[in-house]
């Protein structure tokens, strides 16, 4: 009981470890990246029962604390279903040998103890997932406007208004244009929806 109080206290219950980037292929978490559609690794940090992992494209956590279990519970989160948001860094006291690293990814909060004699890379890794949450916030505010203009558009070939010989005689150019406003609207979601943050892990992540 001793032995967990102090742990406790001096944040030795269960400190991660940033991983080198050519040692992940040594982590249990890396056998569920899906490399073969262009899923790249960025960021391990593992600890005793966990494994933390930061790529492209999703957070994924491979759960190691189950009461009286060896088993591992393995979480993907896409960014784009789990934006990353509320970033922040809980920095080591005078006795404590780790710090915190807090986000929300979707409505969900978790906080990873990490060493802080790697503090450099965790302010790298913090800097990566403030810009990623930045960028979601833009992703949904230009979505929100996308999907305003084009109820806006659709709302003016209402039909239902306009003298009957009218609409008899334009059903192609009006049946057209429907056509040119719903692939606009599909190629604008396209571009906005970009949720492959490899640019982002590469401007501050070093390996």
């Amino acid at each position: 009981m001793f032995k967990n109080i102090a742990a406790d206290v001096f944040g030795l219950s269960d400190i991660g470890k940033i991983i080198e980037a050519k040692d992940f292929d040594k982590t249990d978490i890396d056998e569920y990246v899906f490399q073969e559609d262009n899923e790249k690794i960025f960021v391990v940090i593992k600890s005793k029962s966990d494994e933390y992992c930061f790529t492209n494209i999703a957070f994924i956590h491979l759960d190691g604390n189950i009461a009286a279990s060896k088993k591992k519970t393995l979480n993907r989160y896409l960014y784009k279903h789990y934006p990353i948001s509320h970033v922040r860094i809980e920095t080591a006291g005078t006795i404590d040998l780790d710090a915190e690293l807090k986000f929300k990814y979707g409505e969900q909060e978790i906080s990873i103890d990490i060493d802080k004699k790697q503090m450099e890379q965790i302010r790298d890794l913090y800097k990566t997932l403030f810009t990623i949450s930045e960028k979601c916030k833009d992703i949904q505010k230009y979505m929100a406007t996308l999907q305003q203009s084009h109820e806006a558009i659709c709302k003016m070939f209402v039909l239902r208004e306009l003298p009957e010989q009218v609409v008899l005689s334009l059903p192609d150019i009006i049946c057209q244009t429907v056509q040119q406003v719903e692939s606009h609207y599909n190629t604008r979601r396209q571009t906005i929806q970009h949720y492959d943050f490899s640019a982002v892990f590469e401007r501050y992540i070093a390996h």
